[in-house]
């Protein structure tokens, strides 16, 4: 995989601030790289589900949203691949912490873009594992 980085911080950030389907969560840019990203999901009352732990939703938003990020590093943020497969394995469950989303491009085909994302708890416990594929689109 190439090295070259297609955006920066700012475009990132701005890609964060200005998607609706992301202000609820309240992502924050941690890292990134070519073909990776990681992002912090700041605990929040509201996305826990009935027993205090925080939803399984919250986990695949997150893995969705580093990953379209991380295809924005090589692909720029222009850039307008869909998702088309999510296959998500729930490890453990997390109360009243951050989440560190971790997401990297496997494979940027011509038509597809294959990747994975972790997501783990403040002490590094593995919470979730996800697999994707994403269709690469034209405007």
């Amino acid at each position: 995989m190439g090295t070259e980085v297609a955006v920066s911080d700012k475009d990132l950030e701005l890609a964060l601030s200005e998607s609706a389907f992301t202000k609820i969560y309240h992502f924050r840019l941690h890292s990134f790289a070519a073909g990776e990203c990681t992002l912090i999901v700041p605990f929040q009352k509201s996305l826990e589900r009935p027993g205090g732990i925080i939803a399984g939703t919250v986990f695949m938003t997150a893995a969705d949203v580093a990953m379209w990020l991380a295809i924005m590093t090589r692909l720029g943020r222009d850039n307008h691949s869909v998702t088309t497969e999510m296959t998500t394995a729930f490890l453990s469950s997390a109360r009243k912490e951050n989440v560190h989303c971790r997401a990297k491009v496997l494979k940027l085909g011509k038509n597809l873009i294959y990747g994975v994302a972790e997501c783990r708890g403040n002490a590094g416990k593995l919470l979730t594992h996800h697999t994707m594929t994403y269709a690469r689109r034209e405007t």
